[in-house]
């Protein structure tokens, strides 16, 4: 349990650290799309392109971990990113924190040993294939719903003439690339699953591409939230959003659950 923890936090720190660089290089570079230019001057980018090794490391990291803990274990231990993106915020990019600031770091630095001394290894459960049709309907519903939202407050926006980049749209872009990340999490896990039931190895790089591609769908929505946007409400948004996601998702889809001991089931909780 304690190494695919650590594992997670490599990983988050990797992704959260990269998500900083890549702000930083976004700062001059057009909003992202697929035409070749724009494509070229991301490319060329040295601090975008090494926030984005680094955000594509912690992924195989957090591959990793997936491998070793349920989905619902991990998920949570990735919120403790967001302390590492704040301390490395305030060494690097000079943004001063307050005491409060530093009680939160304090709290997620705990709520990660909390999570390791209440999770327990589980046997491997059935894939209930039955409710992926509602999770996928309900992942498609709720995307509809915040693109409808965005739709309707830029219109908003370009009506009344404002030009800012308001925390709505910071905090639905954080929310879409966090949904993103948490089903790629939980499909990921699912090829694992299948492997470990006797289904066809075939499934496994199957499940990673589909995985691939949900992340990178968030990366994209996460990219166009840091171009405007500001990284920790961008950060934050995605995190909380991908911690909620992976966790009912494992717990739907994948059949994970608490730990039986209530000590045990305590400390998660609190984690």
């Amino acid at each position: 349990m304690w190494e695919s923890i650590c594992l997670t936090v490599a990983a988050t720190a990797g992704n959260n650290i990269g998500k900083v660089l890549q702000k930083k290089g976004t700062l001059i570079l057009p909003p992202l799309s697929f035409k070749l230019k724009v494509i070229k001057a991301y490319a060329f980018n040295k601090a975008w392109i090494i926030g984005l090794l680094m955000d594509l490391f912690g992924a195989v990291l957090m591959l990793r971990a997936l491998s070793l803990a349920p989905v619902s274990v991990i998920q949570p231990v990735s919120g403790c990113g967001l302390a590492i993106l704040s301390v490395f915020s305030h060494f690097y990019l000079k943004e001063i924190m307050n005491v409060i600031d530093w009680i939160g770091i304090t709290l997620a630095g705990i709520g990660t040993i909390a999570v390791g001394a209440g999770g327990e290894e589980q046997q491997a459960s059935a894939i209930s294939i039955f409710h992926l049709p509602w999770l996928a309907c309900a992942v498609a519903i709720l995307f509809v719903l915040l693109n409808g939202w965005l739709r309707i407050y830029r219109r908003q926006r370009r009506e009344q003439e404002l030009m800012q980049y308001e925390v709505i749209e910071e905090i639905i872009y954080g929310l879409e690339s966090g949904i993103l990340f948490g089903i790629s999490a939980v499909i990921s896990k699912m090829g694992f699953l299948f492997l470990e039931q006797g289904f066809s190895k075939l499934l496994v790089p199957i499940c990673i591409s589909i995985s691939i591609c949900c992340s990178g769908s968030g990366f994209v929505c996460q990219t166009r939230g840091l171009k405007h946007g500001r990284a920790i409400v961008v950060s934050t948004c995605a995190a909380v959003a991908s911690i909620v996601t992976g966790v009912l998702a494992g717990m739907l889809a994948l059949g994970e659950r608490l730990p039986s001991a209530p000590t045990s089931r305590l400390w998660l909780l609190l984690g």
